[in-house]
């Protein structure tokens, strides 16, 4: 394998490049495998968005730590809370397969230690590049004689159910909810995490699509939220949430449909 230029996709706090320009499933794969060496895990837990590229990215990576010894749990298609929520709950190292709101072509990983402690440059990333760039020019490690098993759960009941702790659901009082999902995953969580309480959903672009077909999944653009602003205001809804692709922000207007300040 031609050694890559790992300059330009490792970020501070991430990786995320252009698929497959600047990085492909081979070098998934000896990322995978550096990630179990770094953190030493025995086990590991592995999600994706809903990219083209994402599962395939996804299996490569959980392909590349198998190969040591590894054992992964594929949760499979999730929100970037979802797998911090499974790294918890399972008490293993994530990786999560997303580039966020980024536009199509782009894929990254999101990596964190059990508990969901963050991996960035100074807790583990800059390990796991320098045995990328090794490996990428040697050849990939040595693999275990036993390897890992690669298995598949579903945590999004549980995701949901954990969400609900952290509110007082008998304060929350019958509203109309306009959700503009973008194609991503807030489309795959939001029905379940609503599902029961008071709140009646009307659900835009929840159809999962990482081509994002309607607008891009990043609601901090204003031109990404006009038709959630104009469908709050055409329905009378009460107010209206916002998704980018990995459904870890949210961006909310109000019955007017007018942005709603973080510090309001």
């Amino acid at each position: 394998m031609a050694v890559p230029d790992l300059s330009q996709i490792v970020k501070a706090y991430d990786i995320r490049g252009v698929v497959p320009d600047q990085w492909d499933e081979p070098l998934a794969e000896l990322f995978g495998a550096a990630f179990t060496r770094v953190t030493g895990a025995a086990a590991i837990v592995v999600g994706h968005d809903m990219r083209p590229s994402s599962p395939g990215l996804s299996r490569a990576f959980a392909r590349g730590a198998a190969s040591l010894g590894v054992d992964v749990t594929e949760i499979g298609l999730c929100s970037t809370d979802q797998l911090y929520f499974a790294s918890g709950h399972l008490d293993l190292p994530g990786a999560m397969f997303t580039a966020s709101h980024n536009p199509a072509q782009y894929n990254g990983i999101k990596m964190c230690r059990a508990g969901a402690a963050p991996v960035g440059q100074d807790t583990g990333l800059a390990e796991i590049r320098s045995l990328v760039e090794e490996w990428a020019e040697t050849g990939a490690p040595e693999p275990a004689a036993d390897p890992g098993t690669i298995t598949q759960q579903d945590v999004l009941v549980d995701y949901a159910a954990h969400l609900r702790t952290l509110v007082d659901l008998t304060a929350i009082r019958p509203l109309k909810v306009v959700v503009d999902a973008g194609n991503g995953m807030g489309g795959h969580t939001v029905p379940t995490v609503f599902e029961g309480l008071p709140l009646e959903l009307d659900a835009l672009y929840f159809e999962l699509d990482g081509t994002f077909p309607n607008h891009e999944a990043n609601p901090l653009d204003p031109k990404n939220i006009v038709d959630l602003q104009a469908r709050v205001r055409e329905t009378g809804a009460d107010l209206g949430l916002a998704f980018d692709g990995d459904a870890d922000r949210c961006f909310v207007v109000d019955e007017r449909g007018e942005p709603v300040a973080p510090s309001a």
